[in-house]
């Protein structure tokens, strides 16, 4: 349907309704609930040069209206991403977009050079904003020149669309999102997960093995959007926004505050064909208001 096209740079999405990296695996897993080709693309699972096994468990901890969550990245490593997984999503068709992760900036460049020979691999998204890790993740994306240099490092070895991914545990987002955007970042996705922490009162100790973890669901949507709207007032490049959305109505009101487009994370555990209701939820929509283009959604919030 040509009224729900977008693009975020160079990339074209058939509707703006992506899954976030780290709640829909591989994007394999979820086939069997619904037609992938409905969405406008999938974030797989996050993606680091090296093996990693994650954080001790208990890593989960339900919250009022979210989750908190300290899985750590954990995943087999790019190598085996490039041999094993790529074969069996390759011909999907929607974007599949790998999220790239690491301790070092050398981790990032070494992590998308393996990704570069892979020509149904669009685009990338660099997550320099994961909580859920000692080293690299979110101390990049909390500093404007360390998220600058890692973009800029990473834009010298790919050639195609790069999303860089915004942590909301710092005191100006906008900040980060201007030096990334001057280092030479397609887009900005937002937000990653908030810093949070949860409390066992019977055995008097934190509920998740690292003390603290990231925080996701519903309840993050009103900081959310308030970050998207701020960025899409201080950048020129595309935003994805993201947190907590967990319905239709929810993507409306990302994109009216300035999202090109929008990612749904934890709610897919809750409702595995989330996506696709989201889909035809903004197709309904435009109808209802005879609206030609979601596009003429960006932005679009009276203020």
């Amino acid at each position: 349907m040509d009224k729900l096209r977008v693009n975020i740079g160079k990339l074209e999405l058939k509707n703006p309704v992506m899954t976030a990296s780290g709640t829909f695996g591989y994007a394999k897993e979820f086939s069997d609930f619904f037609d992938l080709s409905r969405i406008g693309g999938v974030f797989v699972k996050g993606t680091t040069i090296h093996e990693r096994q994650g954080n001790p468990y208990s890593r989960m901890a339900e919250t009022p209206s979210g989750m908190l969550n300290a899985v750590g990245l954990q995943n087999k490593g790019v190598d085996y991403f490039v041999s094993n997984i790529y074969p069996e999503i390759k011909d999907i068709d929607t974007n599949v977009i790998v999220n790239v992760s690491g301790s070092t900036v050398e981790d990032y460049v070494k992590c998308a050079e393996k990704l570069v020979d892979l020509d149904k691999i669009p685009a990338i998204e660099l997550n320099i904003s994961c909580p859920n890790v000692k080293e690299g993740g979110m101390a990049f994306g909390t500093c404007a020149k360390s998220a600058a240099e890692v973009t800029e490092a990473v834009r010298k070895v790919w050639n195609r669309n790069m999303i860089v991914k915004l942590s909301p545990n710092v005191t100006d987002i906008t900040e980060i999102a201007r030096s990334v955007e001057g280092a030479g970042a397609d887009a900005v996705s937002l937000i990653n997960t908030l810093l949070g922490m949860a409390v066992d009162i019977n055995k008097r100790k934190p509920c998740l093995s690292t003390i603290t973890g990231g925080l996701s669901g519903p309840c993050v949507k009103p900081v959310a959007l308030r970050m998207v709207w701020q960025t899409y007032n201080a950048v020129k490049i595309p935003i994805i926004g993201m947190g907590g959305i967990s319905c239709w109505e929810d993507a409306i009101e990302f994109m009216l505050v300035g999202a090109s487009a929008i990612q749904i994370g934890t709610y897919n555990f809750i409702d595995p064909t989330i996506a696709a209701k989201v889909v035809d939820g903004i197709a309904a929509y435009l109808d209802k208001n005879n609206i030609a283009s979601v596009k003429d959604l960006v932005g679009a919030l009276e203020v």
